[in-house]
């Protein structure tokens, strides 16, 4: 092969490259909010993760006397703003709204878990999930009971 002729290669697989990886980059998505699908995807989180712990015995006895709908209608507000969306969270902090529920370390990291599992059903990429995991695990001192 000569000189030029490599050079041409060269210069065409470096331009597919830099092609591949500008579009790897402009799908990603701009904020957590629409990694996870903006509302119909994140309502489908909520509501996935609201099924599981309805049927999580570890985790149910803390909801039993919660009115539901408004549960999940803040709980959606509070992962949106979390996220990055348009939304605003208007409920209490973290640490009034779980004073003296006494959860546990263990409590906590189970439903961190049910929270893993309806993201993965729902489809939602690892990258997503993890940020948004790295983004409410600081909110864990003011939930769990020390």
């Amino acid at each position: 092969m000569t000189c030029v002729l490599r050079r041409r290669v060269w210069s065409l697989v470096s331009a597919i490259l830099l092609l591949s990886l500008l579009s790897a980059c402009s799908s990603q998505p701009a904020t957590v909010y629409e990694g996870l699908g903006s509302e119909p995807g994140l309502a489908a989180v909520v509501d996935n993760l609201l099924e599981r712990m309805a049927k999580d015995e570890q985790i149910v006895r803390y909801f039993q006397d919660t009115d539901i709908a408004l549960f999940r209608k803040g709980l959606t507000e509070h992962l949106c703003d979390v996220a990055d969306g348009p939304c605003e969270y208007g409920g209490d902090d973290m640490k009034a709204t779980h004073r003296g529920l006494n959860i546990t370390q263990a409590d906590f990291d189970r439903l961190v878990q049910l929270l893993i599992y309806a993201m993965q059903e729902e489809g939602i990429p690892i990258a997503v999930r993890n940020n948004l995991l790295k983004r409410l695990a600081p909110m864990y001192r003011d939930v769990v009971y020390q």
